[in-house]
């Protein structure tokens, strides 16, 4: 077993250095937003039809007792929904093959218990099986908690618990639960090797009255835990993951503060026990995230941010030594309630899809690596009459990396033209150029368009989505 995790951490660290000869920096910019069942709180990815496309499964915990499937086009848009029933307010979702017949499954938590949706590799999914876990459910994660090599699911309750679902080895649990009691209510957790044994351990976020901490629960092998140690965090950790932020082949944690300061990053020591958190500020986070988005084969975070009015994205790009680098923030409406990264156009990049609690969508934000675009949002014209130009918006480009931007073409589709452009075949490392765009309306109604951007610094186009109304 312990071969097994040593070589599970070689394998990550393989990955994040076959990404950094590929890529270089990290920009984000809003590629598409889409229309989901009230409140949007999770979201699953993978390749739910085998096409080689990433898709996405939200779960919306408002006023609803399903969840939505959406088949990703390649390029980070979607087709519409599918949707599937499953208990009430779905707040939860994970994918994974837990039949082993070769197809992605989807897990959801609701309101009743765990909903098992197994997936028929086109696409579809069958009618969810349910299991009825503890009231007020509030988080889960999958992992083998009893060694038997069978997925199991533990689930985060409200009402001090833990409770451990085993599985059956055919992707269904066991209804009667193991349950480890705690002192305070379970917000968020963790699976990770945290301790001197072999045993998958969970890493929990408590908040009750004064008290929000980490509370560390170290596997018996059996689906049982022993309380191991607790650290302090800021109020309202609702988020917790765990990766190796430093190198050390040791399971680190970092949490989402939401009424804190920020993101708290503990580096772990390897015994089951963790260093003293170490903040890094961020507006209001909701929840974090790890991926290497800048291709450097160091993990970054990846936190959605409150705003009533506008929210954000941000990252914190990690210096490989358990630290990281300041936030850099992208629009993301109001309330980005969570957000999932996973190469949604097909370019070696993580991108990043980011519920919209309050917008009732999701939002899909593109990595353009060294290329920066302000705004980084798409550009919209709003209404203009139909047979008349509209006056020009622009979009500035930024060449962020230490090399030449070469651009081998610019492309802009639908009701818009190109009214002028300072991009041209070259743009110096930090330098900018612009390009702007008009919208003439040939009849009325809602319509769409692309500026594509052909350079080296992607194998696909860059693009900036346009909108605008004909009236």
């Amino acid at each position: 077993m312990e071969q097994a995790r040593k070589t599970r951490w070689a394998v990550l660290a393989a990955v994040f250095l076959a990404a950094s000869c590929a890529l270089a920096g990290a920009q984000f910019e809003t590629r598409s937003n889409f229309a989901t069942l009230p409140s949007p709180v999770s979201i699953a990815v993978g390749d739910f039809n085998r096409d080689g496309k990433m898709d996405l499964a939200t779960a919306s915990i408002l006023q609803t007792t399903q969840i939505q499937v959406f088949l990703g086009n390649g390029d980070g848009t979607f087709g519409p929904p599918t949707a599937y029933e499953v208990g009430a307010s779905p707040e939860s979702i994970l994918a994974l093959d837990l039949n082993h017949d070769g197809n992605l499954d989807l897990v959801a938590l609701d309101g009743n218990g765990v909903s098992v949706l197994f997936g028929n590799g086109d696409g579809t999914f069958q009618a969810a099986i349910n299991s009825q876990t503890v009231q007020y459910p509030s988080a889960l994660v999958l992992g083998d908690f009893n060694g038997d090599g069978k997925i199991d699911v533990a689930i985060a309750s409200n009402c001090a618990c833990v409770d451990v679902m085993l599985g059956n080895g055919d992707g269904t649990f066991q209804e009667s639960p193991i349950v480890t009691s705690l002192e305070f209510p379970v917000m968020a957790l963790a699976a990770g090797y945290f301790g001197p044994g072999k045993q998958l351990d969970l890493a929990v976020t408590q908040d009750w009255g004064s008290t929000s901490q980490i509370q560390i629960l170290l596997g018996n092998g059996d689906g049982t835990f022993r309380v191991g140690e607790t650290y302090p965090v800021g109020p309202s950790p609702g988020s917790i993951i765990t990766a190796d932020f430093n190198g050390d082949h040791k399971a680190d944690l970092a949490v989402a503060e939401f009424e804190g300061r920020g993101v708290a990053v503990f580096l772990g020591n390897g015994g089951g026990t963790f260093q003293k958190g170490v903040q890094y500020p961020v507006t209001q986070p909701h929840s974090v995230a790890a991926a290497d988005v800048n291709g450097d084969g160091n993990p970054d975070l990846i936190t959605t941010d409150y705003g009533p009015e506008s929210g954000t994205v941000s990252v914190l790009l990690g210096k490989g030594n358990g630290t990281f680098g300041l936030a850099t923030s992208y629009p993301a409406g109001k309330f980005p309630w969570f957000a999932a990264l996973a190469d949604f156009n097909g370019d070696g990049r993580p991108d990043i899809a980011v519920a919209g609690y309050v917008n009732n969508s999701v939002i899909t934000m593109l990595n353009t690596g060294v290329v920066a675009f302000s705004p980084t949002t798409a550009m919209a014209f709003g209404k203009q009459t139909v047979g008349a130009t509209s006056a020009p918006k622009s979009v500035t480009l930024t060449n962020t990396g230490s090399a030449t931007l070469k651009i081998s073409g610019i492309t802009v589709t639908g009701q818009f033209k190109m009214s002028s452009t300072t991009c041209h075949s070259q743009v110096a490392p930090a330098a900018s150029c612009s390009i702007s765009v008009t919208f003439s309306p040939q009849s009325q109604g809602a319509k769409s368009g692309l500026v594509s951007i052909t350079d080296n610094a992607s194998s696909k186009p860059e693009v900036i989505e346009l909108s605008g109304t004909g009236d």
